[in-house]
């Protein structure tokens, strides 16, 4: 029996102070062991079966849910009616109405204690405005990059959680007006420089993907970050009652309801050729991005309940259950057809030639490089623990990788002063 003296619920109104806090559960803050793992939902009813797999992670912690807008309603769902599935010791959810409110030492302390953290639906600009660039940011992403415990968000808390996103500041964006102009001033995309989920690196997120259909808005995001940047793109989508739960390996499991209703997630990527850039992308013209019609390969995942489909970000080849589709614009107007995985080794940018390399992609008992002169070699766990470390590494030159644990690596090439860095797996 939940004793009352310490499992209470009661809201704390400080309208002045930029926040509102709702409480559920016991009062004494517990310290767990989570887990890493991240959950982006698509905007509609939270599924279940993902919200339970996020709450897993947590391991019986405290529950932070963080929004600009709305009330508790999330407290006794995740209180009470997942309950008989896994048990948390609080839920807190803290509406968050200010830059001010967001670094009240109230809310840096809830961040700082809470095992698991949720981003409501809303306005993503208010997050954006009110998270961005102070303390919260920077408890947020210590939650995540010192801590590794979960996080997730669903609608507007989705689409901040890559390392690229649209930010909605001047609103929301069709599919016709993006593919119209992609400079739009509609088309708003921040970068690097608010949340920070490694396995998200160079990833825009799109959500409520089938209502209205976004696939042409999400094609014109990925268009705009290859041509600003000179890099590949990728994204992930999802149709408003799905989720996409991903692992600290990068496995990304779609959950939804599949059959019944037609629920997919969506991953995209600029097709991994040596001619990747749109032909046009710039101000006042429609897009034209058409590479002999594979200018975006997309992995397009049917949700199931239990979670059966699955796509791996990690390498952004493998998946199960799903189909390959190719996107293309041309002169504004967008198609997609049936298409084939893109495959390719991992590229280092930003060094000479075509021929540095490091492979091969996902990788068993070595990884080998290609094209290397005395450059230095840095490789990270997903932990952030460094495993390997060669300040001068040259020629064709292998690294003994037996003793890796499975899982996600960030390997670090740097010369010349010019430094860049790619996700890759051990299987």
């Amino acid at each position: 029996m939940k004793k009352a003296l310490l499992f209470i619920m009661f809201p704390i109104a400080l309208f002045s102070q930029g926040y509102t806090s709702y409480f559920t559960g016991n009062a004494i803050n517990v310290n767990t062991n989570p887990s890493p793992g991240f959950c982006l939902m698509g905007g509609a009813t939270e599924h279940d079966n993902a919200m339970i797999w996020l709450l897993q992670k947590a391991n019986m912690g405290d529950i932070l849910i963080l929004r600009c807008s709305g009330s508790d309603g999330y407290n006794n769902y995740i209180y009470s009616d997942l309950s008989s599935q896994v048990t948390v010791n609080s839920v807190e959810t803290i509406v968050i109405t200010s830059a001010a409110g967001a670094i009240n030492p109230y809310v840096l302390n809830k961040v700082a204690n809470a095992e698991m953290i949720w981003f409501a639906g809303g306005d993503q600009y208010n997050y954006v405005s009110y998270f961005k660039d102070n303390a919260l940011e920077a408890a947020i992403n210590d939650h995540i990059n010192v801590k590794h415990y979960p996080i997730g968000g669903t609608s507007a808390g989705m689409a901040i959680l890559g390392d690229h996103y649209f930010s909605a500041q001047n609103g929301s964006v069709t599919s016709a007006t993006a593919l119209s102009n992609p400079y739009n001033p509609a088309v708003t995309i921040g970068a690097y420089d608010f949340i920070d989920i490694p396995l998200l690196n160079h990833t825009i997120t799109d959500t409520h993907f089938d209502n209205p259909d976004r696939k042409g808005r999400l094609a014109t995001f990925l268009a705009r970050i290859a041509t600003d940047e000179g890099i590949r793109s990728f994204g992930i989508a999802a149709n408003e009652y799905v989720a996409v739960c991903i692992d600290a390996t990068g496995k990304a499991i779609v959950y939804g309801d599949y059959p019944n209703y037609q629920e997919f997630a969506y991953f995209a990527q600029a097709n991994c050729t040596d001619s990747y850039l749109p032909e046009t992308c710039q101000e006042g013209s429609p897009l034209t991005w058409n590479q002999s019609g594979q200018a975006v390969k997309v992995y397009k995942v049917p949700g199931t309940n239990n979670g059966s489909n699955y796509f791996n970000i990690s390498d952004w080849q493998s998946g199960s259950g799903g189909t390959w589709e190719n996107w293309k614009a041309i002169n504004g107007v967008f198609s997609s057809t049936s298409g084939t995985a893109s495959t390719c080794v991992l590229g280092i940018d930003d060094f000479d030639t075509n021929a540095l390399t490091v492979y091969p992609v996902p990788f068993d008992m070595e990884i080998h490089f290609n094209g290397l002169d005395k450059a230095a070699v840095t490789i990270m766990d997903s932990q952030g623990r460094k495993v390997y470390e060669n300040k001068s590494v040259s020629g064709n030159e292998s690294i003994d990788t037996s003793s890796f644990a499975s899982g996600i690596y960030i390997i670090s090439v740097e010369k010349n002063g010019k430094k860049s860095t790619r996700k890759i797996v051990r299987n």
